[in-house]
């Protein structure tokens, strides 16, 4: 059995459920046993039940109780992944005491000094401080779901533009998105994720030319209906732009910011800024700069982003096990 432990919230948002449930899937076609440890996030235990994948709940916050022993025991699990982001050193430790490979995801806390395996790949700040025996990093290893290859469609125009910005949207940053884009005239598709909580606030907002879609079963089935997205800056800007959907990458985090300048260099979306910063004339240049760029961004999209990271991964991990 291998434990995909993941942490998600409206704060932390579900980025990385949705990873682990491709990680899990991925796996489960290998023949493996995988079991989902998480928090009570009700949207997450959602999708989960939908992906019959099989899961138990714990309190991630527990440090004494050596919950983690527990799991280990009772479901014979021979390899531990974290994907949560700042793993505490006495939760790492816990594992590690059952003497079983510790593989970590984009792990900036303590405990992914003990990790065995980190794929980093979402860092592109030079003063990163990724800690692991062996580390990995690059978009090489950056995990893309497979649905994605099903969907590719060349982008020439601008005629259909979505909002999305997350599982949750912690911030509620939609709203200034539309506020900013009725103000300009421009129309666009909002989506919204089964944690998004400003649903008050979106109602006063919206208006006829501005669509919610709530919670599609396929996000990138959905995407493929559009010309360009606006999107904060995680892994799915990389999923749409591998589609050929180019982005304009409005950071939810400060911690996006290199994400956004990274996708930006390599010429698949652009960046706009962090969303404290974000207001009409910014919005403007970067829908400006990405419609004279949109041919070339879709199409660097679908060539110049890997999409085996599983196969890569899978392969370090059966080192380890």
């Amino acid at each position: 059995m291998i434990a995909i432990c993941v942490e998600s919230s409206h704060q932390k948002g579900m980025g990385h459920l949705f990873r682990s449930l491709t990680l899990a899937n991925y796996l489960i076609s290998k023949n493996e046993n995988c079991l989902v440890i998480i928090n009570d996030h009700q949207p997450s235990l959602v999708k989960l039940e939908e992906a019959g994948i099989l899961y138990r709940i714990v309190d991630l916050s527990d440090m004494k109780s050596n919950w983690e022993g527990g799991m280990i025991e009772e479901y014979g699990i021979k390899m531990w992944v974290n994907d949560r982001m700042d793993t505490d050193i006495r939760h790492a430790a816990q594992v590690k005491r059952h003497d079983i490979p510790l593989i970590t995801f984009d792990d900036r806390g303590s405990g992914a000094r003990l990790s065995d395996l980190h794929f980093a790949a979402l860092s592109f700040d030079p003063d990163d401080q990724i800690r692991g025996r062996k580390i990995f990093t690059g978009i090489d290893y950056l995990i893309i779901n497979p649905e994605t290859a099903s969907h590719r469609r060349q982008r020439t125009t601008v005629n259909k533009i979505i909002v999305s910005m997350g599982g949750s949207d912690t911030y509620g940053v939609t709203i200034k998105l539309v506020e900013i884009l009725k103000k300009i005239g421009q129309s666009a598709a909002v989506h919204i994720g089964p944690a998004f909580s400003h649903q008050r606030e979106l109602e006063q907002v919206v208006e006829k030319n501005f669509p919610v879609l709530s919670n599609p079963v396929s996000l990138i089935e959905t995407f493929h209906r559009f010309d360009l997205a606006i999107t904060g800056g995680g892994v799915t800007p990389f999923e749409a732009n591998v589609s050929g959907l180019p982005c304009i990458v409005v950071a939810n985090e400060i911690w996006e910011i290199p994400i956004g300048r990274f996708i930006h260099s390599i010429g698949s979306s652009c960046f706009s800024c962090h969303h404290d910063y974000l207001t009409t004339p910014i919005m403007v240049e970067s829908l400006a700069k990405a419609e004279s760029n949109l041919e070339s961004m879709s199409r660097q999209g679908m060539t110049g982003i890997p999409v085996n990271a599983l196969d890569k991964i899978y392969r370090e991990i059966q080192y380890v096990i």
